[in-house]
């Protein structure tokens, strides 16, 4: 018990002993903490006065930098400056002596004039002298010897009037075929159009050989439908992924090979769906051919054409001519007509119009029919067309006689378009062997060394040996040549046959 009651004693002063130890150490503690937190200040006064110190070093080196920079700048200025004053100074300089130099001119001038001036006052003295004298050496007046003089002057003009009147329609004929050649350049040159050739097949990918199968359908229903609407022959061979598409009809194959790629890509083939996607094809190809007149006419500025009309220009797309696609001929002859009559004066939109109507019978035509340009006229008078402009379609060909100037413009601008070079298919053996036809015609008459067939085997060049061929022969030479060529090949447009003869003589100085 006694224990007990010696603890209790206790228990106060453990318990005042405890927490004076504990403020002791609290007290410990915070002096260290501020201690602590005094050195971090410390430090961060440091370290931000050193990075004060570092900003400031790196905004004076900046600063010294930029000050380098417009120094150099202000350098660079100054000398533009000093060059751009020099030029001017030289100029100053060049201008002042120009005006030295008009002075002098001017008063040069102001001599020579009163120097003149005098002179004309003393020849006027001298032939009035002159003038009494020979009336007193002729016994005429001077009225009685102009009218002797107007006499003879009258017939000598008269002859040099004759001789000069000649001298004009040479110049003329030549002048005339310069001008001529200039303007179909010209035309050729303010034009240009690219050709697409076409062929009597048309090739249609396949994504695989089961795709076949399919076309042809069970018992060949599908392949047989696909021929009978669009009018077309569907060859399907050995060859991988392919189908063929074979017709003489442009337009037919057009609409078999877009009916068959839709097809192809819906992946459901049938007779119904045939039907139904040919059917459709053929109304947007239809749309299309309108739109493609529609397009040509609007490019070439040619208003008011009908409905049918455009129609059918566009049809031509589809059309081919020895590989030449008739919708870009007609354009480009259009494009050929509307210069040439615009350099000569004449009606441009007439001649733009009957140039791009000239071959629309081609698209319309059936083999047997007759002949395309009386079609085409007979078409353009069911259009609407003036008299003038189906005369001129019809009379393209010559098949009707020409009654405006217009009509042959038309008719040397769809020469000029079909047979340039480029214009229509030819195969390469046809043109090297026609290229070798026209060496060896050349080659063949005496004296000839060499011979080159140029530009497309439109012009021919022959070297002839001098001591055999004379100039006299050299031109005889060049007709016969000509002529032979006319007679024995067959040619589009015309080859110009240039004989070439030249005499060298070479001595050496020692």
């Amino acid at each position: 018990m006694a224990e007990i009651i010696i603890l209790i004693a206790a228990l106060p002063v453990a318990i005042t002993i405890g927490y004076g130890i504990r403020a002791y150490l609290g007290k410990v503690k915070l002096n260290s903490a501020e201690a602590k937190s005094h050195r971090i200040i410390q430090d961060a006064l440091k370290e931000a006065e050193n990075k004060r110190k570092e900003l400031l070093l790196e905004t004076k080196d900046q600063l010294l930098k930029e000050k380098n920079v417009f120094e150099k700048e202000m350098r660079e200025r100054r000398m533009e400056l000093q060059n751009i004053e020099k030029r001017f100074l030289q100029k100053e300089e060049a201008l002042d002596k120009r005006q030295e130099q008009i002075e002098k001119q001017e008063k040069t001038i102001q001599i020579e004039e009163l120097e003149i001036k005098e002179k004309e006052s003393e020849l006027k003295k001298e032939f009035e002298r002159h003038r009494q004298e020979l009336e007193k050496i002729s016994g005429m007046t001077s009225d009685e010897a102009k009218a002797v003089l107007l006499k003879n002057m009258e017939n000598e003009t008269r002859f040099e009037a004759t001789r000069l009147i000649n001298k004009i329609e040479e110049e003329a004929k030549r002048t005339a075929e310069k001008k001529a050649k200039e303007i179909i350049i010209t035309a050729i040159q303010r034009n240009a159009s690219d050709y697409t050739s076409d062929s009597t097949i048309t090739t249609v990918s396949l994504p695989s050989d089961e795709m076949k199968g399919r076309i042809i359908g069970r018992e060949g229903r599908n392949i047989r439908t696909l021929e009978n609407l669009t009018g077309v022959d569907m060859i399907i061979d050995d060859t991988p992924e392919v189908v063929v598409i074979s017709g003489f009809d442009p337009v037919r194959r057009e609409i078999a090979r877009i009916s068959l790629e839709r097809l192809i890509q819906n992946g459901r083939i049938h007779p119904a769906r045939i039907e139904e996607v040919v059917e459709k094809v053929t109304q947007e190809i239809e749309e299309a051919m309108l739109e493609e007149g529609e397009k040509a006419a609007y490019e070439l500025g040619i208003p008011g054409l009908s409905k049918d009309a455009l129609y059918h220009i566009g049809k031509l797309k589809y059309r081919t001519s020895y590989g030449q696609n008739m919708l870009a001929h007609s354009i480009e002859v259009a494009n050929f007509s509307g210069i040439i009559a615009g350099e000569l004066n004449l009606d441009v939109q007439l001649a733009k119009r009957a140039g791009l109507l000239h071959d629309i019978g081609k698209g319309s035509m059936v083999e047997g029919e007759g002949a395309h340009a009386i079609i085409g006229s007979e078409m353009a008078k069911k259009f609407g067309e003036s008299d003038k402009c189906v005369n001129i379609i019809a009379a393209h060909h010559n098949d009707r006689q020409a009654e405006t100037f217009e009509a042959v413009i038309v008719q040397v601008s769809d020469a000029i378009s079909a047979s340039r070079p480029g214009a229509r298919k030819e195969s390469l053996d046809t043109y090297l062997k026609r290229l070798d036809n026209l060496e060896k015609i050349a080659m063949g008459f005496k004296g000839v060394e060499k011979c080159f067939a140029i530009q497309a085997g439109r012009e021919l060049r022959v070297i002839v040996d001098n001591s055999v061929v004379s100039d006299e022969k050299a031109e005889g030479m060049a007709r016969e040549i000509a002529k032979k060529i006319e007679s024995e090949l067959k040619y589009p447009g015309i080859v110009k046959v240039t004989v070439i003869r030249e005499t060298r003589i070479i001595e050496y100085a020692k």
